[in-house]
């Protein structure tokens, strides 16, 4: 996937693609959308869960049902056509953006749908851990504020390394960076 970036323009979702071409997003786009939609299931699992059991009327319409995931969660996350990174980069990485809403603070898809957890694929105790090294804490001090042994909060950073495919603590920050992962 090119790097994308997508924007409201009239009402319609756009997409501009890195090498400039600039296309109304629907439902006749159907790699583009299968391509974001595998993202949101597999990155934002509670977006796609939510959007799925909002347009759960269109499901027939499998085409138009996805369009309509894929457009809802795009107008919640990448609003604004501009230039400084594009909202999805040539990894598939999504780069969120603060859109304007005028449900914000009401809205109960927010923190959901609208700048979503990302999904890290880390045990919550694991990700307890993470964060405390993320802040910079010895695994002595997590293993003092967690109430755990040295060696259970080693297994859990060797579990966490394993799980997300990186190798030492410098990846993990910049993956964490990358993702959001305690910025949300």
């Amino acid at each position: 996937m090119d790097g994308l970036e997508f924007y409201i323009f009239e009402g319609e979702l756009w997409c501009k693609s890195d090498d400039g071409k600039n296309q109304v997003v629907d439902e006749s786009q159907t790699e583009l959308i299968k391509s974001v939609l595998e993202e949101i299931r597999e990155c934002y699992p509670d977006a796609y869960k939510a959007l799925t059991k909002e347009y759960q009327k269109s499901s027939l319409n499998v085409p138009y049902y996805q369009y309509l995931i894929v457009r809802r969660f795009c107008k919640c996350n990448f609003g604004k056509l501009d230039g400084t990174k594009s909202d999805i980069d040539r990894t598939g990485r999504f780069n969120f953006e603060k859109v304007e809403c005028p449900l914000r603070g009401e809205c109960r898809f927010e923190g959901v749908v609208c700048s979503p957890k990302f999904n890290s694929k880390l045990s919550e105790a694991e990700l307890r851990v993470m964060k405390l090294i993320y802040q910079g804490a010895s695994k002595e001090e997590i293993a003092e504020r967690l109430y755990l042994s040295p060696n259970t909060i080693k297994n859990h950073i060797k579990s966490a390394y394993l799980k997300l495919g990186i190798h030492e603590k410098s990846d993990f920050i910049r993956y964490a960076n990358e993702n959001n992962l305690f910025n949300n």
